[in-house]
């Protein structure tokens, strides 16, 4: 394909380390720039000549997408005259799959990509069209549906290229807890940490064939392990991950523009959740094959674990229907240690699922004009939940019931909005408002390093060889497995002057990004 606009030199560091993130109403905003031509709206009002849209995306194929599409097509046929051709295509498969097919020149017209997959390299290899022009004639909808925040954060190389999709400022985070074995024992609800672990002693306790938690995480799930997901909760330190990081190696404090380094110097409280990690496992409060499930998600469904860590504030819908299902009596409830204080919280407004247009469309202005569509509610509720009566029903302004599961929610492969987005009745109205929170970007202190890439091709072998060495360790470290005192020092032996050249790397452009702030 030969399609170079000039030379984008970042890869990501997120692609070579395989962070895993897929992944409510805000203020809107002016539009980044210039005012919008009122072009878009003029055009979609008129017939346009026919056009296919080719769409790729990852995920499986709802059983109702033809209809769902049918009547999407139905809407538009006397104005923007599109048929929609959407592809779908495994995860295991979409970075392969996309990859492949922009560098043939196929005529995608637009295509899901990820911060955590490829997109990166996929814009260095100028695979995607830079969009700014054609969102400021066809897509004020797409502006407006997405708070300032947003647009300033998540550009690449300075350029609007993909539209973000998504609708919270942070992932929520929290426990999914077997209610039902609470209530039986007598417990209170837990509002703390302490409660969650004398829960958890009481479940090892009394209820033998349950093991009390049974962690997210694994060698690519980092951030899952039982000590690194206390991070999401620390309001004394603010212990934040770097952003192409999935572990606390590397890791920023109190909004400081700093990159902190664990073999530098141990910062005291994580050791304490890397030690509270050990203990629980070696008191059998952790699930002894914690690294070796492949299917931790099943093991909980099946009844056979009381606690298990997610990041988001929902209770999955899979879970709730597979703990009735094989648990007579079974019942789950949500814990959360997020304080909902407004500024209390940083985020740099980063998304991780963006929708591209890629340079080999051949229909780009129909794309925009397309997505701009979507953007409107009635179309964005038919794309985003279905065909109304059938496959869902409004709750009030913002909320929705699912009816039946043949059209599954995947507004993050090219819709996602903070504006449309809906939530479900089902949730409790704590998680509701949680979820509202979240969408707020005005609820967040503004991180300092808001808009940042993190151009890692200086140290991409080094980062390679990082990860190598991490997958040894760290995992099996903070969820508790292996004895941390003997650990450390070897995976720091190991791991440290590599890990050195990343940090030193980053911190250089870190400061050079501060610079120009000032």
């Amino acid at each position: 394909m030969n399609v170079k606009r000039g030379k984008m030199v970042f890869v990501s560091i997120a692609s070579i380390l395989g962070i895993s993130t897929v992944v409510g109403c805000t203020s809107t905003s002016n539009p980044p720039g210039k005012s919008p031509s009122p072009a878009s709206n003029a055009e979609e009002k008129k017939k346009l000549d026919p056009v296919t849209l080719k769409i790729m995306m990852p995920g499986d194929r709802p059983a109702d997408m033809d209809k769902v599409l049918r009547e999407a097509e139905r809407r538009m046929a006397d104005t923007l005259n599109v048929k929609l051709d959407v592809v779908f295509v495994p995860f295991a498969d979409i970075a392969q799959k996309t990859q492949i097919t922009l560098a043939s020149g196929e005529n995608i017209d637009l295509i899901w990509d990820n911060s955590s997959t490829h997109a990166y390299p996929m814009l260095a290899a100028g695979y995607y069209a830079p969009i700014e022009d054609l969102l400021q004639k066809y897509g004020q909808n797409i502006l407006k549906a997405r708070p300032q925040q947003m647009w300033d954060a998540n550009k690449f190389n300075g350029k609007i290229y993909g539209i973000p999709l998504g609708s919270q400022q942070i992932l929520g985070a929290g426990y999914v807890v077997r209610k039902d074995i609470r209530e039986k024992l007598g417990i209170p609800p837990i509002k703390t940490y302490d409660d969650l672990i004398r829960f958890a002693y009481a479940v090892k306790e009394k209820e033998k064939d349950i093991v009390p938690i049974l962690p997210n995480g694994n060698s690519t799930r980092k951030q899952y392990t039982h000590g690194s997901f206390r991070e999401k909760f620390d309001y004394d330190t603010k212990i934040r991950r770097v952003d192409s990081f999935s572990s606390l190696t590397l890791y920023h404090k109190n909004n400081d523009g700093k990159v902190y380094n664990l073999f530098d110097q141990m910062e005291p409280v994580i050791w304490e959740w890397i030690t509270n990690a050990r203990k629980l496992y070696t008191d059998k409060i952790i699930h002894p094959d914690v690294l070796a499930i492949k299917d931790i998600a099943q093991e909980f469904k099946l009844g056979k674990v009381a606690i298990q860590n997610v990041y988001d504030f929902a209770i999955n819908e899979s879970f709730k229907k597979s703990i009735a299902a094989n648990v007579p009596g079974g019942e789950l409830e949500y814990v959360t240690f997020f304080d909902p204080t407004p500024k209390k919280n940083i985020s740099n407004f980063r998304m991780w699922n963006y929708i591209f247009v890629p340079e080999a469309s051949k229909n780009k202005e129909r794309a925009i004009q397309f997505l701009n569509w979507t953007q409107e509610k009635d179309n964005y509720d038919l794309l985003a939940y279905g065909i109304k009566g059938e496959h869902w029903e409004p709750v009030g302004d913002d909320r929705y019931k699912p009816l039946g599961d043949k059209y599954t929610w995947f507004p993050y492969d090219w819709i996602w909005n903070p504006t449309y987005d809906r939530y479900k009745a089902t949730d409790s109205e704590e998680l509701y408002k949680l979820n509202k929170f979240i969408a707020d970007p005005n609820n967040f202190t503004p991180d300092i390093l808001t808009g940042f890439e993190f151009d890692a091709e200086k140290v991409a072998n080094e980062i390679a060889k990082f990860n190598t060495i991490e997958a040894k360790y760290y995992t099996a470290i903070f969820n508790g497995v292996l004895d941390p005192e003997p650990t450390w020092a070897q995976f720091k032996a190991e791991a440290a002057p590599t890990l050195k050249k990343i940090q030193i790397e980053m911190q250089s452009q870190i400061d050079a990004f501060l610079a120009k702030k000032k």
